[in-house]
């Protein structure tokens, strides 16, 4: 019977039927961050448990990792750290910390260091882990109180999900990036379209799409309510694994490894639940207006009004929105003014993301009153950054590249974040109220739409300058 890839790939690490459509399934690597994860050791320690895999357990220090040289630092965080810390060697669980030449947010480390192969089951306390289906890994976030079941078993009881295709044809238009792409199909199906679904990215436009783009992709799975995101082996996968997992020096036959890679990707006549189909030829460089990732519309258009929303529900909705972000109907969002820039995140945080931005800012300066902030999604990031003379291109248009690298702005954490009323043009993946600091507004773009920004203070796309 032919299959999706995400019913291989479940099916796979099925150990055993739990009924009611839940199955306890096998987890091949688990990913722990200092966020929401010291009350699964104290649990651990009160049950008389201990990790039952700590060789397929990895940590890193990435949310509340301070990102200047002496800055300020947000003392929770030092502690959250230093319970990762305790716990890591307490359980002889490896942990990349805060100054390791591997640190860095999870979902950028994990595939940087050819941990992640087609085939697996990934797991992190963090919903962003959808970002790692890009290589065929069924990944995605769990629950603090699942992070002690998956420390104590290496397995997880979880209700199989439905099967969603999104089917992108065409190709995307230059300039248009992944981004885009995502936010066109969160504005198509809403935050809530993919739930209880893994979704299967498919079609010409993501197969022309670069790994790391697909990546970007993935990340935002969540944001239209799924499970996970998946895109299907080709030679892009293979071309991006076969570097990294010749560095690790494995001596693992190659060829051997690429030809069980090639077996994940869903089956010619497989059946999908549901299927969305896309022109990649019509999507445009998008921005968000409102306090949810769905909120969002081409960079060319106008705040919503009434006109534009079937019911009550809806336009009231949007009128809540539109009040936290101090926007009004029919206002062009061309004429919308920011404060900062954030360019990071593990949407848009790796090195591809920092080359479209310094290619938009080469030759240029930021706004006078603008703030343009550049924190690389890991430390291995920023080195190929410096090593590409990236740096000089940044520090000549006046951005603040930061020394460190981890989540910063994304989630207003330590110094990185937005003060009370202040706007922000932001790569990263939410909006929410708040997000990036206490009544901070977001705008979600693309790095190439968020350099372009910085330079004249106001959303502006990079073919405007």
């Amino acid at each position: 019977m032919a299959k999706t890839l995400a019913a291989k790939l479940w099916e796979d690490h099925v150990v055993r039927p739990l009924g009611d459509g839940a199955d306890l399934l096998y987890v091949d690597l688990h990913v722990l961050h200092e966020v929401n994860t010291p009350s699964a050791f104290d649990d651990l320690r009160e049950a008389g448990r201990t990790v039952r895999r700590p060789e397929l357990t990895l940590a890193v220090e990435d949310h509340n990792t301070p990102t200047r040289d002496g800055g300020q630092e947000d003392l929770a965080g030092r502690r959250q750290r230093d319970l990762i810390r305790a716990n890591c060697a307490e359980f002889g669980i490896r942990l990349h910390r805060l100054g390791d030449a591997d640190q860095g947010i999870v979902h950028v480390v994990v595939p940087e260091l050819g941990l992640a192969r087609p085939g697996m089951t990934i797991v992190c306390c963090d919903s962003h882990t959808s970002t790692l289906g890009a290589l065929g890994v069924l990944a995605f976030g769990i629950g603090t109180g699942q992070v002690e079941h998956v420390l104590a078993t290496q397995t997880l009881p979880i209700h199989r999900p439905k099967d969603l295709a999104v089917e992108v044809s065409g190709v995307l238009p230059d300039g248009v990036t992944a981004k885009d792409l995502a936010l066109t199909l969160i504005a198509r199906i809403g935050t809530g379209g993919g739930q209880g679904s893994v979704i299967e990215y498919r079609g010409s436009a993501v197969r022309g799409l670069s790994m790391e783009a697909r990546m970007t992709l993935c990340n935002m799975s969540v944001e239209a309510g799924s499970r996970a995101g998946l895109i299907g082996v080709d030679d892009v996968t293979v071309d991006y694994l076969r570097a990294r997992v010749e560095a690790l020096g494995t001596g693992e036959d190659l060829a051997d490894a690429e030809s069980r890679w090639r077996e994940m990707r869903s089956d010619a006549d497989a059946r999908f639940d549901d299927v969305v189909r896309l022109d990649g030829a019509s999507v445009r460089p998008r921005v968000s207006w409102g306090t949810n990732p769905a909120q969002n519309l081409p960079l060319d258009g106008r705040v919503p009004s009434r006109v534009d929303f079937t019911s009550e529900q809806e336009w009231s909705s949007a009128q809540r929105s539109l009040a936290y972000m101090g926007l009004r109907p029919g206002q062009s969002m061309r004429d919308v003014e920011v404060d900062t820039v954030f360019v990071g995140s593990c949407t848009n945080g790796r090195i591809e993301d920092l080359r479209e931005t310094a290619s938009v800012l080469s030759g240029r300066k930021v706004a006078d009153g603008t703030r343009l902030l550049i924190v690389a999604g890991s430390a291995a990031v920023r080195r190929q950054a410096v090593a590409e003379g990236l740096d000089e291109v940044f520090r000549e248009a006046g951005a603040d590249f930061r020394t460190g690298a981890g989540c910063s702005m994304c989630c207003g954490l330590n110094e990185d974040r937005l003060a009370p009323g202040e706007r922000a043009a932001s790569t990263s993946n939410r909006n929410f109220e708040g997000r990036q600091g206490r009544r901070s507004r977001t705008h979600l773009v693309s790095p190439r739409v968020a350099a372009a920004t910085a330079v004249t203070g106001r959303i502006t796309a990079p073919e405007d300058l």
